[in-house]
């Protein structure tokens, strides 16, 4: 697994020598972009076929080794893997002797700040996190998203310097996130890009049922709209019938969808409950017009 050799050239000043533990969609792309940027990326580690086919197509030559000899062969370490792996991936290289004073060692995890570096950190190690706010395909076509692509940084505050240079290198845009925020921080992020896939695609099956046979057509230009009003304005940007008060509508939503699925039904009348209670605290929905629609989402609710 290790017989091949790692490249010897010395890299070019201020430059680091690069190692990949996770060659998935994010570590592939991540080690091609500071391979861009003129760092050299000396080792990687890959489980899957999957992966290693990725890294032999954006690292090319590079060597495909166990964990401990990429943290033996670099400067800097990427930890690129699912974050139920990364707490025990971290203590294991610990264990064995992998980490060394003064090594820069950096994950992309959305959920976990450096905290969960501690045993790499106890040996004298840099920790950061880096979570780049995007979905990654694991191809070619990542690298140039990339560009303004915002990072969750968290870092001691004496590193947040390193952290700041390697996202701006590849193109990022570096938002620093407090250690003990790293878990709403996250969840804020998953709730909008993963819930929103959810809503999207559970709509589209509500008009195929309503015999429309292209629902991206129709929703496209809506929903462009909408993002964009709702980024630019937040709550004030909110129209449509529970924005009205209008409870009559709002009821025979909840009829119409419980007659082709209930899960879907159940979601409508939870977002439209909470979209209630937006709109009436930021003053678009006034007392009397939201006591009936709150009503008719309960009477909803409890026809289940």
């Amino acid at each position: 697994m290790s017989s091949l050799a790692f490249p010897s050239a010395a890299p070019p000043p201020g430059r680091l020598a690069i190692g990949v533990i996770g060659t998935g969609r994010v570590g592939s792309v991540l080690g091609a972009a500071l391979a861009g940027v003129q760092h050299r990326v000396v080792a990687v580690s890959g489980v899957s076929e999957a992966s290693r086919n990725r890294a032999g197509t954006l690292l090319p030559q590079v060597p495909v080794v166990t964990p401990p000899e990429v943290c033996a062969a670099a400067d800097l370490v990427l930890l690129t893997v699912p974050d139920d792996v990364l707490p025990d991936l971290v203590s294991g290289l610990a264990e064995v002797g992998a980490w060394r004073s003064g090594q820069i060692v950096a994950h992309t995890s959305g959920r976990f700040g450096v905290g969960v570096l501690a045993p790499a950190t106890q040996l004298g190690v840099v920790p950061l996190a880096l979570h780049p706010v995007m979905t990654f395909t694991g191809t070619s076509l990542d690298l140039d998203r990339l560009a303004g692509c915002v990072f969750g940084v968290t870092a001691p505050v004496a590193f947040v310097p390193i952290a700041d240079a390697l996202v701006l290198e590849v193109g990022g845009e570096p938002v620093h996130v407090l250690e003990e925020q790293r878990g709403l921080y996250h969840a804020a992020l998953a709730h909008a890009a993963n819930h929103l896939i959810t809503l999207v695609t559970s709509s589209a099956d509500l008009l195929r049922a309503s015999g429309i046979e292209d629902p991206s057509r129709v929703l496209q230009p809506l929903l462009s709209a909408s993002l964009d009003n709702a980024l630019r304005s937040g709550d004030s940007a909110l129209t449509g019938p529970v924005a009205r008060g209008d409870a009559g509508t709002v009821a025979r939503h909840i009829d119409a969808i419980g007659s082709v699925s209930m899960e879907t039904r159940d979601a409508y009348i939870a977002l439209a409950r909470l979209t209630a209670l937006r709109a009436l605290e930021s003053g678009l929905l006034d007392a009397t017009q939201a006591e009936p629609l709150l009503d008719a989402l309960a009477a909803g609710s409890e026809d289940s």
